[in-house]
């Protein structure tokens, strides 16, 4: 955990200097970015080994192990990192400025996480929602670290 807020700046810098790779078909609403040890995306209830530039799909849980790190950014431009022995679910994701439509839910289920907002918090901030086992947060454009035990 001590190095924990060294990985947060990291992936902060790599991930602001990085355009992202988002393909024509919009049925993704992210990528990972970054993904080193263990790292698997649980879809559809099977475990997929996580890459970069793997697509991200609502609904999905990110989760790492022991040695895992990943880093995502999403369609709006929000970046999530994530520690090892986490877990997030990706719960809701809707960005689409043309019909002011925008929600953003997450769950933090286990472990650590760094949240930069993107667009839809800038753009509609009662939308962005990250919620963890004790408490759920609003969040209003903002930089924000979440340990859940």
């Amino acid at each position: 955990m001590k190095h924990f807020p060294t990985l947060v700046l990291a992936m902060a810098v790599f991930l602001l200097n990085s355009p992202p790779s988002f393909a024509a078909v919009n049925d993704h609403i992210g990528i990972i970015k970054l993904s080193t040890g263990d790292v698997t995306i649980e879809r559809n209830g099977s475990p997929i080994k996580a890459t970069v530039n793997m697509k991200i799909l609502q609904g999905d849980q990110v989760r790492t192990g022991t040695d895992g790190k990943a880093g995502m950014i999403f369609e709006d431009d929000t970046l999530i990192s994530m520690g090892p022995n986490s877990r997030i679910s990706i719960d809701n994701f809707l960005f689409k400025p043309s019909e002011k439509s925008f929600s953003f839910i997450t769950r933090i289920l286990r472990g650590t996480a760094s949240y930069i907002s993107g667009q839809i918090a800038k753009l509609a901030p009662g939308s962005v929602r990250i919620e963890t086992p004790q408490a759920t947060v609003g969040l209003r454009g903002t930089h924000v670290l979440v340990k859940v035990d």
